[in-house]
C-alpha cells in the first residue's frame, strides 16, 4: 500500500511493506491524499543555451509564495565584482525584484556574456510545505568586436569636487538603447537626492541631481554595464564603480554690469573680486548669463579665437598668452590674468572672458575645484544647456523631460526607475 509520510519538514514517497501497528481499540487509517506543492516555474528554458545576456531572468509559482531565489554565474571572464570560485571559475550573482504578493520575481540586472547560469528558487504553501528547483542554462559569447569599450568617466576615481558637478560618461561608440544603459548607471550619495540622466549626443550621458549637491559628502557611481545591449549586437563585459567627494559649497556670484565677482564658501562671502567682462559689441564678445560650472584650470593657456569659430584675418580675431585661466564654458569663457586691462572694476572690456588681476585671478584658480559654481547675471546672452556644463540652464523639468526615463533616481540605493533588459525579452 502506497503512503506519504512527512519527514523534516519534507515530503518523502515510499512502499510501506508492513502493516501499520494500531491499539488493540483502533485500526490504522488510511492518509487522504496530499495536495500537490508549490510549482515553480523559471525562464529562459532551463537547459537552453545561446540566450542573450539582456534576457530577465523570470521566476514564478502556483499554489504558494516564493521564499527564496537566487541566480549564480559561472564561467564570467570579466565581472568588477565577482568572486573566485572553485577550480577558478568567476562568480557573480544576480539580485531581483519580487512581486509583494510573493508569486513573482524578476531579475535587476543582466548577465554576464558566455556564463553558465543557474537559478535556485524554493517556494512553500499555506501549510508550509516546500518545494525547489535548479534550473540552468547559458548565456551566448560577445566577440571581441562586439564588446563594449569601457566609458570614460568624469569626476574621475576619488576626486574631490564642488556641489556643481555634473556626472560625465561619455562612451567610445554611439548608444542606441539609452533607456537600458541609463538603468544601468546607479549613482548614491551619501545625503540622498533626486537626480537624472540627459544625453548631450549619442556618446555623452550626464546625471545631475536636482539641485547642487549637498557638500561635505561620497558619491558613488555604479556602471553596471555587464549584459547591457548598448547598440544592436553590442554588449557591456564589465562593471565599473567610480567614487568621489563633493566638499566645500563654493558658488561664486557676478551681475555683470558691477564689475564685481563675489565669492562665498558654506554660505559665507569670503572674497570681493574686481573684474572686467565681455565689450558686447557683438555676440561673440558678449559673456554669458546663467548657471556656469567651473571646468579646467591651467596655470598658463593660450587663448585663440580660431578654436571658437574667429579665425586668423577675420574681425575680432585674437591670440594671447594668459596666465591662472578657469574655464566656465565651452564658447571660450575664461576667468585669468589679465594685466593689460586697465578697466578692471570699472568697465567691461574684454573679448567675452572674466578679466581679473595677477593676484585675483590666482587665487581664484587656486581655491576652486572642478565643479564649483558661477553663477552671471546682467547680460543679454545667455548661456546654452549644453554649452560646457551649463545643464542647471535646463529646469529640472525639462531635466526629467529629456531623460529616456522620464523619471527621477534617487540616490539612496534605490533601483533606477526602468528596465535594464532588452526590449520584449
Amino acid at each position: 500500500m502506497d503512503r506519504r509520510v512527512r519527514f523534516t519538514g519534507r515530503l518523502v514517497t515510499g512502499t510501506i511493506a508492513a502493516v501499520l501497528l494500531a491499539t488493540a481499540c483502533t485500526a490504522a487509517e488510511e492518509s487522504a491524499p496530499a495536495a500537490p506543492r508549490p510549482r515553480i516555474s523559471v525562464t529562459p528554458t532551463p537547459g537552453e543555451g545561446g540566450i542573450a545576456p539582456n534576457t530577465p531572468v523570470r521566476v514564478s509559482v502556483d499554489g504558494g509564495v516564493l521564499t527564496d531565489v537566487s541566480v549564480e554565474q559561472v564561467g564570467a571572464r570579466e565581472w568588477a565584482s565577482a568572486e573566485l570560485g572553485a577550480e577558478g571559475d568567476e562568480r557573480a550573482s544576480v539580485g531581483g525584484s519580487l512581486t509583494e504578493d510573493g508569486s513573482s520575481w524578476v531579475s535587476d540586472r543582466n548577465l554576464a556574456p558566455g556564463s553558465r547560469v543557474s537559478v535556485y528558487a524554493t517556494a512553500e504553501d499555506a501549510d508550509g510545505e516546500r518545494s525547489e528547483v535548479v534550473s540552468t542554462f547559458a548565456t551566448h559569447e560577445v566577440a571581441e568586436d562586439a564588446r563594449m569599450a569601457d566609458p570614460f568617466v568624469l569626476p574621475q576615481e576619488g576626486q574631490t569636487v564642488g556641489v556643481g558637478m555634473p556626472i560625465v560618461v561619455t562612451f567610445a561608440e554611439p548608444v542606441e538603447h539609452r533607456e537600458q544603459v541609463e538603468n544601468s548607471m546607479h549613482v548614491t550619495s551619501e545625503k540622498a537626492t533626486e537626480g537624472a540622466w540627459n544625453w548631450t549626443d549619442g556618446t555623452t550621458a550626464v546625471f545631475r541631481p536636482e539641485e547642487y549637491w549637498e557638500p561635505h559628502q561620497k558619491v558613488a557611481v555604479d556602471l553596471r554595464l555587464t549584459g547591457v545591449e548598448a547598440a544592436d549586437g553590442v554588449f557591456g563585459v564589465a562593471d565599473r564603480r567610480v567614487e568621489f567627494e563633493v566638499g566645500r559649497e563654493l558658488i561664486a556670484t557676478m551681475h555683470v554690469p558691477d564689475h564685481r565677482m563675489d565669492v562665498e564658501v558654506d554660505g559665507e562671502r569670503i572674497r570681493s573680486i574686481p573684474v572686467s567682462n565681455g565689450k558686447a559689441e557683438r555676440r561673440f564678445n558678449t559673456t554669458t548669463s546663467g548657471v556656469h560650472v567651473l571646468m579646467e584650470r591651467y596655470a598658463r593657456l593660450v587663448m585663440d579665437s580660431a578654436t571658437v569659430g574667429i579665425p586668423a584675418g577675420s574681425p575680432g580675431y585674437y591670440r594671447v598668452d594668459v596666465d591662472w585661466a578657469v574655464r566656465t564654458s565651452n564658447s571660450g569663457e575664461f576667468t585669468h590674468a589679465a594685466p593689460w586691462n586697465g578697466s578692471i572694476g570699472h568697465a567691461n572690456r574684454s573679448n567675452g572672458c572674466t578679466n581679473m588681476s595677477v593676484s585675483d585671478a590666482r587665487w581664484f584658480h587656486d581655491n576652486t575645484l572642478m565643479g564649483d559654481v558661477l553663477e552671471t547675471t546682467g547680460t543679454s546672452r545667455e548661456l546654452e544647456w549644453d554649452n560646457g556644463w551649463g545643464f542647471y540652464q535646463r529646469s529640472w523639468k525639462e531635466w526629467l523631460e529629456h531623460s529616456e526615463t522620464g523619471r527621477p533616481q534617487v540616490t539612496d540605493g534605490t533601483p533606477p526607475p526602468g528596465t535594464v533588459h532588452g526590449e520584449d525579452l
